[in-house]
């Protein structure tokens, strides 16, 4: 399997609290919320950017590695 790496697109598997980033107000990120890894903490845990429709920043949050699901769009090959 592989591992999750800078810039990943992201899933996350259960509701997260957070805050805005811009209004500094309390939100729920939920399980299925979608965002980019922008750097990884010894392969622990990720700092992930989570952006609206616009790409405009909402949160930005260390989120551990076993809470994150990592999205492929390619297949595998595989061995005949």
């Amino acid at each position: 399997m592989d591992s999750i790496q800078d810039y990943d697109l992201v899933v996350l598997l259960e509701d997260r609290a957070a805050t805005h980033k811009t209004t500094h107000q309390p939100i729920l990120l939920r399980r299925g919320q979608v965002g980019t890894v922008l750097m990884s903490f010894e392969g622990v845990a990720f700092l992930v950017d989570f952006t609206d429709s616009q790409g405009n920043t909402f949160a930005m949050e260390s989120i551990e590695a076993d809470r994150l699901l990592r999205l492929i769009y390619e297949p595998m090959a595989i061995a005949a």
